[in-house]
């Protein structure tokens, strides 16, 4: 079962963002603009790879799509972050249609004649250990679903919302479903749709979906860069600073560690 996770690094797209811009110029000047580009670089290495690098199934492929405008020295420390990833693979493209692009990137990764597990995972995001291994499982449980549907949705709705600082992580549990981290689709051959073709809060509304909220299965970053900041349903700025019990959780769970966390978070 090919299983190949999806994830946007600063890429331009044209739409697929909640901030607009008047051209794409101008949405390249802002995505790389040093402060949003460091920040997103710090969550990226403290938040979401640690979970990536430590999936108890090692068998999946992780893309990270950037843009072809992406500065030398942002894609060669990109690629630094990603050389202890060995389901990485880094994918280039010059702007063009959001949900386009997605879709080309992962078709062209995957074999069209074999079915296909996909999840989408944002750069300051992170997913526990034990996700593809959940994934791979939930998949074959629902092995019958898959077979009389063209695309069958899985949603983790539990886990957290956290917010990386110099004094550690701020974070507090949730349980939200569809927001888009933690969510994966099983696709039968030659279906050339995938799960970026459609918005995350809404894939019930086009396919069957199966939900599973016994466990933790996510952090979703909250940060100032945050393109859904917008959103009404977003959790405020002010979360609750991790006790030490917290931090071991997250260390366990996530493979998150407060101490590089606070180290990096604390740099200038």
């Amino acid at each position: 079962m090919q299983i190949i996770g999806f994830c946007r690094f600063s890429y331009p797209a044209e739409g697929g963002f909640q901030v607009e811009h008047d051209d794409i110029a101008t949405r390249i000047a802002y995505l790389y603009a040093p402060e949003r580009i460091e920040a997103r670089f710090r969550q990226f290495e403290t938040i979401c790879l640690p979970g990536i690098a430590a999936q108890t199934d090692p068998e999946f492929t992780f893309l990270v799509l950037v843009g072809e405008a992406m500065p030398a020295p942002l894609r060669a420390r990109l690629e630094g972050l990603l050389a202890a990833v060995p389901q990485a693979r880094i994918v280039a493209r010059p702007p063009g249609p959001h949900r386009q692009v997605c879709q080309e990137v992962i078709n062209d990764a995957r074999d069209m004649d074999e079915p296909c597990v996909m999840f989408r995972h944002d750069d300051d995001d992170a997913v526990a250990v034990t996700f593809v291994e959940r994934l791979r499982a939930a998949a074959r449980d629902c092995a019958a679903l898959t077979r009389s549907h063209r695309m069958v949705g899985f949603d983790w709705n539990r886990g957290w919302v956290g917010r990386p600082t110099a004094q550690g992580l701020r974070a507090e549990p949730t349980v939200t479903p569809y927001w888009g981290v933690a969510q994966a689709a099983a696709v039968q051959p030659g279906v050339r749709l995938t799960l970026m073709n459609f918005a995350h809060n809404r894939i019930n509304r086009f396919m069957p979906t199966v939900t599973f909220t016994h466990e933790d299965m996510y952090l979703r970053g909250h940060n100032d860069h945050n393109d859904s900041r917008q959103k009404a349903h977003v959790a405020p700025a002010e979360l609750p600073l991790l006790d030490a019990a917290g931090e071991a959780h997250f260390r366990e769970r996530f493979a998150i560690d407060a101490d590089r966390v606070r180290a990096v978070f604390a740099a200038p």
